[in-house]
């Protein structure tokens, strides 16, 4: 395949906050990847950064709202002068406000859309021009259990994670022919994560997914030859029902 214009290897994480995001961010700058980490908390943004640094990795920190389509715009602009191209987006950010739909307030409803929807649209856009250009490329999006499926006291979270699946899905129909590697991973479970063992204290770590081993599957995901791409690919610990 064609080389990517940037003399860089790339690779933008939005939502590259503790846990997932920065496991996978941590993941492909272990492959040389400079990692452009995008999402609205600078502090966090720098931890991972100072992580990625200490082990000899290369990594950029981006503050930006993902469901404000101008700090998408900026954000990438700046990554693109400063870094490059990103050959790799893994889109990971989300919110979420559990409460039935007459208790959910309707700014809440739609902040939470424009952040586990929308924002993967805008990112998608920004970095798809270089991709083609190239003739390769990866876009990664984190799904949920919510993605397949709404549950009660859930529609704030499910509506979005709904339609960030159909855009994967109208993305890799309309780009994958043209070297873009697209592909949506539905996370089933809880992720063992300082926070959430904060919320469910005693939880055995066999009954959560493991950061690194998510991020594995992203990163082998990217690596996948065109004649054999996943398009969906579900993930869930071993006890885990479904």
């Amino acid at each position: 395949m064609p080389a990517m214009t940037t003399t860089k290897k790339v690779a933008a994480v939005f939502g590259a906050g503790p846990g997932l995001g920065a496991a996978v961010a941590r993941r492909f700058a272990r492959e040389g990847y400079t990692v452009a980490l995008l999402a609205r908390g600078e502090a966090g943004l720098r931890e991972v950064q100072a992580s990625i640094t200490r082990d000899g990795g290369s990594a950029a920190v981006y503050p930006a709202d993902a469901g404000d389509a101008g700090s998408v715009s900026a954000a990438f602009s700046k990554v693109r002068a400063e870094l490059g191209a990103p050959e790799v987006l893994v889109y990971n950010a989300g919110a979420f406000q559990m409460g039935g739909i007459l208790e959910l307030d309707p700014a809440a409803f739609e902040s939470a859309w424009r952040a586990n929807c929308l924002g993967g649209f805008l990112s998608a856009r920004e970095v798809l021009p270089a991709m083609l250009e190239g003739g390769r490329g990866t876009l990664l999006f984190t799904g949920a259990t919510a993605s397949l499926r709404g549950g009660a006291r859930f529609a704030g979270l499910a509506v979005g994670k709904f339609g960030l699946r159909a855009l994967a899905q109208s993305l890799a129909r309309e780009f994958g022919p043209r070297g873009i590697h697209v592909a949506h991973i539905v996370i089933d479970g809880q992720i063992d994560t300082a926070r959430v063992r904060g919320m469910m204290p005693g939880r055995e770590a066999s009954t959560m997914l493991a950061p690194d081993a998510i991020a594995e599957s992203y990163w082998q995901l990217h690596q996948q030859h065109p004649s054999a791409w996943t398009q969906e690919l579900d993930l869930r610990p071993a006890p885990e029902k479904f």
